[in-house]
């Protein structure tokens, strides 16, 4: 069971698709998806499916659960770039800071974080260090000029 319902689709297989919008009046994509883009106010947003792959940016490990959480700790936790055009925060998958480097290539996976009421697992998407890396996303690369952040 995903923890927040409508972020993500989980397939048979285990595989996650997260969701996003991309604004039909000012193309800025963004995540979760929403009725409204966040950039220019615009009602009109198609929904899309976010890549699987993506560019580490940033990171670091949560070793202290915050309020109401009950899954596992430590975890890694940071910012990843999808696309070359959208960045996310989300769970990292290596709780060991110094295991991760800038621009690393990451994937995403379905990640139990704890059980619900009746056993059944409670998952969430977070990104992984990717098994083959293949370099960074097509499009902008971290540090360049011109960035949506």
């Amino acid at each position: 069971m995903p923890v927040s319902t409508g972020t993500m689709e989980i397939t048979d297989d285990g595989r996650a698709t997260l969701l996003g919008g991309r604004c039909r009046a000012c193309a800025a994509p963004h995540f979760p998806l929403a009725a409204t883009c966040p950039y220019c106010g615009a009602g009109s947003v198609e929904r899309m499916e976010l890549p699987h792959r993506g560019t580490l940016w940033g990171w670091t490990a949560v070793t202290t659960a915050p309020p109401g959480y009950e899954g596992p700790v430590p975890y890694g936790f940071g910012v990843v770039e999808l696309g070359g055009e959208l960045r996310i925060i989300t769970r990292i998958t290596e709780v060991d800071p110094s295991a991760l480097s800038f621009g690393q290539p990451v994937e995403l996976v379905v990640d139990t974080v704890g059980a619900t009421g009746d056993g059944d697992d409670l998952v969430a998407w977070a990104f992984s260090p990717a098994s083959s890396a293949v370099g960074r996303s097509a499009g902008t690369q971290p540090g360049s000029a011109g960035e949506r952040a």
